[in-house]
């Protein structure tokens, strides 16, 4: 890994990113809004919710890859980045208002 992979993430769009994530063995579909976003705003289907400011206590395997979105792409960009240093594949799909399917 080199200097620059700390400060930056995989981005592609939010639909591609979750085909992609359906076809990981070891996927993770992270959502890293406030828990009242994710539960009174709607989520993924399929996703988990662990807030930015809580990532410190994820628990996921380091052999996860993990897709991370938030509400416009700003706080999913930091957990991108806090993730990737700690040791994870992360793939940062940005924003959920770019998202067109069904919510939970």
């Amino acid at each position: 890994m080199s200097f620059l992979d700390f400060f930056t993430s995989s981005k592609i769009g939010f639909s591609e990113g979750l085909e992609e994530f359906k076809k990981e063995k070891n996927g993770v579909l992270l959502d890293v809004r406030t828990p009242e976003e994710y539960n009174f705003e709607g989520h993924v289907p399929g996703s988990v919710n662990l807030p930015l400011d809580k990532l410190a206590g994820i628990t996921a395997d380091k052999s996860s890859h993990i897709f991370v979105y938030c509400y416009s792409g700003a706080r999913s960009g930091q957990a991108a980045r806090y993730l990737k240093q700690m040791g994870y594949k992360v793939t940062d799909l940005g924003g959920i208002t770019s998202y067109s399917g069904p919510l939970e």
